[in-house]
C-alpha cells in the first residue's frame, strides 16, 4: 500500500534498486534521519504498486531487470516529471554519467558509496527542489481555508479581512517555499530582515505568533507554524 500525504509533511523517497542489500541498506538509514521510504526491486514493481503517486525524489539504480534506469528516466522527464532523481550505478565512466544527466539525472553516485555521502545528497536534492518552487500564477494561497492575494497583501483571517504587512507577507512566503524543512530564527532574520539591524530572534517569534493568531485554528495548539524545540519552526501546509 502506497502513502497517503500526511497533514504533518514529511519526504517521500522511492528507492528503485534491484540488489535488496542496498535497497535495504539506503531504506534504513533515510528512514532513520526522518524520510518516507518505499523500495521497489524493478520499475515495473514501483508502476504496480504505487502507478503515479507523486514522490519528493527518486533513489535509481541505472542497470535494472526489466526496464533500465536509463529508460524509466527519459519515459517520466518526457511526460514533464521533474522529480529530483540520484542515478546510482556501478559504471564510472563519463559516456555512462554524460549520457543520465542528459536523460535528466540531477545527481549521480557511483556504487560503492557510502550511506552518509548518499544522505547528504539526498538532502541537497530535496532542497534545491523546493528552492524552485514558486507562487501560484493567480497569486492567490489558501492556509487553513483563509485566501491569501501575494500582489495585494489582502487576505481573510481569524480576525476578518486585513492587509499583511509587508515583512509577514515575505516571512508567509518564505514558510511556504520551504514547506516542511525546519528552520531556525538566523535563517528567517536573513532572509526575511535581511541586513536590517534591529531585529533579534524574538522579533521572529513575534511575528510567528501573529501569523498563529491570523490563520491557526487553535494559536495555543498550533498545526501549520510549529515550533520545533531548540532548532526554529516548521511549516506545514
Amino acid at each position: 500500500m502506497c502513502f497517503k500525504r500526511r497533514r504533518a509533511m514529511q519526504h517521500k523517497i522511492a528507492i528503485i534498486e534491484d540488489d535488496d542489500l542496498i535497497r535495504n541498506m539506503i531504506r534504513f538509514h533515510l528512514e532513520k534521519n526522518g524520510f518516507l521510504i518505499r523500495g521497489f526491486p524493478s520499475v515495473e514493481v514501483m508502476r504496480e504498486e504505487c502507478g503515479n503517486e507523486p514522490f519528493d525524489l527518486i533513489v535509481l539504480d541505472l542497470l535494472l531487470p526489466g526496464a533500465s534506469g536509463q529508460d524509466y528516466l527519459k519515459s517520466i522527464r518526457n511526460k514533464g516529471n521533474d522529480t529530483p532523481v540520484l542515478m546510482l550505478t556501478v559504471k564510472e565512466d563519463m559516456p555512462t554519467k554524460m549520457a543520465a544527466f542528459s536523460l535528466g539525472a540531477d545527481d549521480y553516485l557511483v556504487k560503492p558509496f557510502n550511506l552518509d555521502e548518499l544522505l547528504a545528497r539526498v538532502k541537497a536534492l530535496i532542497r534545491r527542489s523546493l528552492g524552485r518552487r514558486r507562487i501560484p500564477s493567480n497569486r492567490i494561497l489558501t492556509i487553513n481555508e483563509h485566501r491569501i492575494d501575494t500582489s495585494t497583501r489582502k487576505c481573510s483571517s481569524n480576525v476578518g479581512d486585513m492587509i499583511l504587512s509587508e515583512k509577514e507577507m515575505n516571512l508567509l512566503l518564505f514558510f511556504i517555499k520551504h514547506a516542511g524543512e525546519t528552520l531556525s530564527r538566523a535563517d528567517i532574520l536573513e532572509e526575511v530582515w535581511g541586513m536590517d539591524v534591529a531585529p533579534t530572534p524574538r522579533t521572529v517569534d513575534n511575528f510567528i505568533m501573529k501569523l498563529r493568531k491570523l490563520f491557526e485554528d487553535d494559536p495555543d495548539d498550533p498545526r501549520i507554524f510549529i515550533s520545533v524545540r531548540n532548532m526554529g519552526y516548521r511549516f506545514h501546509a
